[in-house]
């Protein structure tokens, strides 16, 4: 909930909305948790104005971490909007989370974002290599144009020449220095030396090596024949031209630039901005995500995506938030038109899925119109009062119900975008009201959290009668729980229980004898039935082989009917124990006897449902558990601890799937019960590198 009502001081003026996309810049701060994200948007925001003075992440009074778990936590739990201005452009700083169990929150700012700044302290590499979660996090922002923060730079362990070369060794060697550290005569860092201005023997030492490695990466990641030819020919190349290339080469994705920066922002935020504002890509320079229109018999096709004010308004909401006086509260990120206040809008898009199960079918869709209120330009938990919200440009809309993925559209022409990623929240708790009559507030409360959170999934399971809440780790859940309290939710926690089914043991023909007579009309009905184990997944085979009109024909289907629903209702594997649905069963009528009076439908149900009893103590059970497919993309050094672990499980292994670039895919199945907590041990193996999926694969003996 990282967008909150909270309100501007009395006197401040409406928000200024941007005009033209080409003066937007969207950009994700991305890093390993206590990279120092955070501090680094203070920095920038104090530098322009934004704010008075920077905030402190430790005494919880910055912009970003305004969220009482992040204030609790010391660290970023959810995505923040944090917009500045530097000559007149807008920068749109989305400071997301580090810690794995908030990648959805990554993924939601990535996906708002039209590139990224990867955040690092500047001691990660004075070991000579980068924490293994650093490059995951890397490899997570393929495909948007990056640039390198290296944050810290003038703290005791601090080595900024070691960590650029680790970095030039885990991201390649297009990751350059743009600028270098200045330091005075004690090793302070008191300022930057900018690498694209021209050689003239003022720099630090080995400025003049460092340029000319930066100008031939420019040059060829740029892959500009005019600039290369001057280059080789010896003619001083122009700042400017150096500049425009720099912006080529980022914009391709292939070119990384490096900028130190201190720990308080004394050096480097002047320079860092200027890099954002100009060489950094506008929404103009992106690609949106693919658009379609969900009407399948539409009358025309989905209007083609840009970032033009004037164009049909596309709109995605990329994170939701809770306020307890305003309501839900949702981040925008429109893609084309203009959103403006008091307007009606389409919202559309695809139901999260609940847990994948053999009987689960597609996603629903859901689409409603609704009519906006006031937009607001957010500063952290301040929302802003704005006049409309262009394309390319980030908004919060209060009282929309609207979840993380919907589509904001004209009502006309309504839209859908191709979904963005999501990680599957794979560890389960089970909660419980305190008190009997807390339940519908529990309920409530849950209800809201999920909507506001789309890395939890909560389920209701009908057998264990528990409800269950999805979470992505154990730090996701304190924040879920804490969020709970927050709103004045008490909630227990109990042992998640995992349903299981029972199947017959053997073959056996038993009776089923429903007979009762004590006085009046009586009841009477008996069947003979043979049960025996039918092919796993088959459910209930029957059939019915009386001849003689044993059992008359209009009481076949009751038989059938009284079975099915013994069956569901389930039995005990052994004395004393719980019962559970049975499954896969063949069961064949062969005899049975009638009563011309007393015989009825709901009689033969009985018979069936006491044959099914009966067979359970002539041909035994069996008890069935679930088991999971699992699916684990991991890096290669982590294989032997994970297929280790999967043994451990009683997991069985399908298939290792090496890629051939450090990654192996491995795919499982293991007993679900054995799962429960797989998320949490599967990160501590892999330093929280690896990346899990599961689904329901099928039911087998427990062992």
């Amino acid at each position: 909930m990282a967008v909150k009502a909270g309100r501007a001081p009395a006197g401040t003026p409406v928000h200024t909305a941007v005009g033209d996309p080409v003066l937007v810049r969207n950009v994700a701060l991305v890093g390993p948790t206590g990279a120092g994200k955070t501090t680094l948007a203070e920095a920038l925001l104090a530098r322009t104005g934004a704010i008075p003075r920077a905030g402190s992440v430790t005494e919880g009074t910055t912009v970003c971490d305004h969220d009482p778990a992040a204030v609790r936590q010391h660290r970023s739990v959810g995505l923040t909007l944090a917009p500045l201005q530097w000559r007149d452009i807008t920068v749109n700083l989305l400071d997301t989370p580090g810690y794995g169990d908030f990648r959805g929150e990554l993924l939601a700012g990535l996906r708002a974002a039209d590139a990224a700044l990867f955040v690092l302290p500047a001691s990660e590499g004075r070991d000579g290599a980068l924490e293994p979660g650093t490059v995951t996090l890397w490899e997570e922002c393929a495909g948007i144009p990056r640039a390198i923060v290296l944050t810290r730079c003038d703290t005791a362990r601090a080595d900024v020449e070691a960590t650029v070369a680790a970095c030039r060794d885990a991201f390649g060697p297009d990751a350059v220095p743009l600028h270098l550290p200045v330091r005075d005569a004690d090793g302070t860092m008191t300022g930057l030396h900018g690498l694209l201005d021209a050689a003239d023997g003022s720099g630090p030492a080995g400025a003049d090596e460092a340029r000319a490695a930066l100008i031939e990466q420019i040059i060829e990641q740029a892959e500009d024949e005019d600039l290369l030819e001057r280059y080789l020919g010896g003619d001083d190349l122009r700042t400017a031209e150096l500049a425009a290339g720099l912006r080529t080469a980022l914009l391709r994705g292939s070119f990384h630039p490096i900028v130190p920066v201190t720990a308080a922002g004394a050096a480097g935020p002047d320079e860092l901005l200027e890099l954002l504002t100009s060489a950094f890509p506008t929404p103009v320079d992106r690609t949106p995500p693919a658009a379609s229109d969900p009407r399948p018999s539409g009358p025309d096709p989905a209007p083609p995506m840009a970032a033009d004010p004037d164009g049909p308004l596309v709109a995605e909401v990329v994170h939701t938030g809770a306020d307890p006086y305003v309501g839900r509260i949702c981040l925008v990120r429109v893609y084309s038109g203009t959103l403006r206040p008091d307007s009606a809008v389409h919202v559309g898009g695809a139901v999260p899925a609940p847990r994948r199960s053999p009987e689960a079918g597609p996603d629903e869709q859901h689409d409603s119109d609704e009519r906006i209120g006031r937009i607001h330009s957010p500063l952290g938990a301040v929302l802003r009062e704005t006049t409309a919200c262009v394309a390319g440009d980030l908004c919060a809309v209060p009282r929309l119900e609207a979840v993380v993925g919907d589509v904001l559209s004209d009502p006309a022409h309504p839209v859908h975008l191709t979904p963005g990623a999501r990680p599957e929240p794979l560890l389960p708790i089970a909660v419980t009201a305190r008190d009997r009559a807390d339940e519908d507030a529990v309920a409530r409360g849950l209800a809201r959290l999920v909507a506001t959170d789309p890395g939890l999934r909560l389920e209701r399971d009908p057998e264990t009668r528990q409800t269950v809440l999805w979470c992505a780790g154990e730090a996701h859940a304190d924040v879920a729980l804490g969020r709970l309290r927050d709103g004045g939710v008490e909630v227990d926690l109990e042992e998640v229980r995992v349903p299981l089914r029972v199947t017959p043991a053997g073959s056996g023909r038993v009776t089923g004898r429903h007979v009762k007579q004590s006085g009046g009309h009586g009841q009477y009905a008996v069947c003979q039935v043979e049960f025996a184990p039918g092919e796993p997944g088959s459910g209930l085979v029957f059939s019915s082989e009386v001849v003689g009109g044993a059992v008359p024909t209009q009481y076949v289907p009751s038989v059938e009917k009284g079975i099915r629903a013994q069956l569901e209702r389930g039995l005990p594997a052994a004395e004393g124990e719980p019962a559970h649905p049975v499954v896969d069963v063949v069961a064949r009528l062969v005899d049975g006897k009638a009563h011309s009076v007393d015989s009825s439908d709901a009689a033969f149900q009985t018979a069936g449902a006491l044959a099914v009893r009966a067979a359970a103590e002539t041909c035994g059970l069996r008890l069935l558990e679930p088991v999971d497919e699992v699916r684990i993309r991991l890096r290669d050094e982590h294989l032997g601890a994970v297929l280790g672990d999967l043994s451990a499980r009683r997991g069985k292994v399908l298939s290792t799937e090496p890629d051939g670039a450090g990654h192996t895919d491995v795919r499982a199945e293991v007993p679900r019960i054995e799962l429960l907590r797989h998320a949490v041990d599967l990160r501590s193996l892999t330093a929280g590198t690896a990346e899990a999926t599961r689904s329901f694969a099928r039911w087998a003996q427990r062992s």
